[in-house]
């Protein structure tokens, strides 16, 4: 049981003096990148998937 209560010390005490948190302003920076990115990669995905779909009815069901 010690040995739980000085790993949850020594990790609060790294959290909190080692661990360098981003600031307000980067955090929003970050986060609008991979929004962006997720926006990007869905759409990629959508079109590829509305080609597959269109190939494949084309073949399937011809005419």
């Amino acid at each position: 049981m010690e040995s739980i209560k000085l790993y949850v010390q020594e990790s609060y005490n790294e959290l909190m003096t080692k661990v360098t948190w981003p600031t307000w302003p980067n955090l929003q920076q970050t986060t609008v990148v991979v929004l962006v990115g997720l926006g990007i990669f869905t759409a990629l995905v959508f079109i590829m998937d509305s080609i597959s779909k269109f190939i494949l009815n084309d073949i399937i069901y011809p005419g």
